[in-house]
């Protein structure tokens, strides 16, 4: 870094290093340590809101506690395949596909989003059948806690230094060094930690616990998933695009409408409907628990 021309902005720390700690050819990554913060941190909170009998309709959660604890294997395994899959499939499949071996260096970065939540949907819907769980309550049980995982991921983006942002005057613009023209950029990464973490966690915790938004199985994972995407679209503004697919630049070249926007979309416009069919087949209109976990 001391060979790096000044930066008219705020310089990247030189403090901050992608590795935590190495011995030999093994290293520990923030990358990796923050998916695990995530998983577990989803997997407390989750058992911390099913103790709390009174936030369920009919004051009666959908599982025990317990149970989550065997769902947290499976939800490690969505979240990375998926995740990995939908770098690879999504993103860059040309380059992984001519680089085999770089589709599970998984430390280096690169997992997407849309392809964890994916890989995590089919791990809830497989558990919550075997387990004669509702799907719905399922959703919310797990996604209440996933905007602090979204948010610790980001932060190691920023650690990272990569998925920054555009070039900007800002007063917190940051000089990235693996940035190859080292200009003052937007630390969309952090904007990203905001929205997807910390503001999104707060909204939905709010409907938890002031509006008992868990009574109405749907409404918390369909706020979820319709909070990331909005944030999402808007990140996409200040961030620099992926490397969009050949026939999503000639379509949309000039727009200002990013692949990542487009991903996002369906997300927004299926948030919405699980909060209508939340509201539409609400518990509290039916009788007995079989109503719940049909409609769950």
């Amino acid at each position: 870094m001391n060979d790096l021309p000044p930066c008219p902005a705020i310089a990247f720390p030189d403090f901050l290093n992608p590795i935590i700690v190495q011995i030999g050819p093994v290293a520990l990554h923030w990358y990796g340590l923050g998916y695990v913060i995530g998983i577990l941190f989803a997997w407390w909170y989750g058992g911390f809101l099913l103790r709390k009998k009174s936030l369920w309709y009919n004051d009666t959660p959908p599982m025990i506690p317990q149970l989550l604890g065997d769902f947290v294997v499976w939800a490690a395994i969505g979240v990375v395949v998926g995740g990995r899959l939908g770098q690879v499939l999504f993103w860059d499949p040309h380059y992984y596909f001519s680089h085999p071996a770089e589709i599970i260096a998984v430390w280096d970065g690169g997992m997407a989003f849309h392809g964890g939540l994916i890989g995590t949907i089919i791990a809830m819907i497989w558990f919550a059948l075997k387990h004669k769980i509702g799907i719905w309550t399922m959703f919310d049980t797990i996604a209440a806690g996933v905007p602090v995982g979204l948010g610790v991921v980001r932060i190691c983006n920023f650690i990272n230094q990569e998925l920054w942002g555009n070039v900007t005057n800002v007063q917190w613009a940051v000089c990235f060094p693996r940035d190859p023209d080292y200009l003052p950029r937007h630390p969309s990464q952090l904007y990203e930690a905001l929205m997807e973490g910390l503001i999104l966690f707060i909204v939905l915790a709010i409907l938890v616990f002031a509006f008992k938004a868990l009574r109405k199985p749907g409404i918390v994972s369909g706020t979820f998933i319709f909070g990331y995407g909005i944030a999402r679209m808007i990140s996409e503004i200040f961030r620099v695009p992926g490397e969009d697919p050949e026939w999503f630049s000639h379509v949309f070249s000039g727009t200002g409408f990013t692949y990542g926007m487009a991903l996002s979309l369906p997300m927004v416009l299926f948030g919405l409907y699980a909060i209508w069919r939340a509201f539409k087949h609400s518990p509290e209109n039916k009788t007995g628990l079989h109503s719940i976990k049909s409609n769950g």
